[in-house]
């Protein structure tokens, strides 16, 4: 936070050097700015002598207006379903067109690469890179394996790291904060991170989510999951919950690795894992770049 001499307290966010291009923050801003002409709750960067993006020694850094709110209720079916309305609307703009210069989230990016990188830089002890390799080919298959049960998935913009703390919560309902993390994925990448507990209560959260995502946006599932869901949803990993963390972990890794050795690729998540959940929902693309 930065106090002002005159008028209200701003945010300023400072990027790490190398890990995102300028393109691809212009992208962010742009995106966020999107979807606040639609007046879609989110905070967008503020407009500086003509620019959003600045630099200073060598530090780039973007300024924003201080917001105010609370953690969402999660355990309230309104507010999940509150919470679905605002996703879809996301992801109904999300998906008019796609990024040009910010990445995918998928087992490539957040899984082989990572992989293979940390193979091969001497971070892990010699007595555990065949047994480490061999669980995360597992863990890899066993992704691959959900990407195929689902079929045809395709990506859209997201904010990409949508857990109840960049959700700030007034009276007015949410508006939702740090889309730093923002880039291409499969829809559920911004709904899983609303769902807790034992398989039961995050299949009821899940509808309710749902019940409002699907007012403006559709989530569409593999044709075969029909017959165990109204919705039509994919969703093993709701009952094993070790599956969807060993994507991140993998990623999380290789960061954790990275920021010991080289500056982070373009791109690279970072702090927070992201992982994918067993969910796939499948969505039309439109617009190249």
């Amino acid at each position: 936070q930065v106090w002002m001499e005159e008028g209200p307290p701003v945010v300023a966010k400072f990027y790490r050097p190398a890990r995102w291009s300028s393109a691809a923050i212009l992208e962010e801003h742009a995106f966020t700015r999107e979807l606040a002409e639609r007046e879609i709750p989110v905070v967008t960067a503020t407009t500086v002598g003509g620019n959003v993006l600045h630099e200073f020694r060598g530090f780039r850094f973007a300024v924003f207006p201080r917001r105010g709110g609370r953690a969402p209720e999660l355990e309230s079916p309104d507010t999940l379903e509150w919470m679905g309305r605002f996703i879809g609307r996301i992801h109904a703009v999300g998906v008019l067109r796609p990024f040009c210069d910010r990445p995918a989230l998928d087992p490539v990016s957040f899984g082989e690469e990572p992989r293979e990188y940390l193979l091969a830089s001497g971070f892990l002890p010699t007595d555990l890179i065949e047994p480490w390799g061999r669980v995360a080919s597992l863990a890899l298959e066993g992704i691959r394996r959900c990407y195929d049960r689902a079929g045809g998935v395709q990506n859209l913009r997201l904010h990409g790291d949508c857990h109840p703390g960049n959700v700030l919560w007034t009276p007015d309902g949410p508006h939702f904060v740090d889309f730093d993390d923002s880039r291409m994925g499969p829809a559920v990448q911004d709904l899983w991170m609303l769902l807790s507990g034992d398989r039961a209560a995050m299949n009821g959260q899940l509808t309710d989510v749902l019940a409002g995502y699907e007012d403006f946006f559709e989530f569409d599932g593999p044709a075969d999951a029909a017959h165990d869901s109204p919705f039509g949803l994919d969703r093993p990993a709701l009952g094993r919950p070790r599956f969807p963390r060993r994507l991140p972990v993998v990623q999380h890794a290789d960061l954790l690795a990275e920021s010991d050795s080289r500056p982070a690729r373009a791109g690279g998540a970072h702090g927070r894992a992201t992982p994918l959940a067993g969910l796939t929902g499948t969505v039309s693309t439109s617009g190249l770049c």
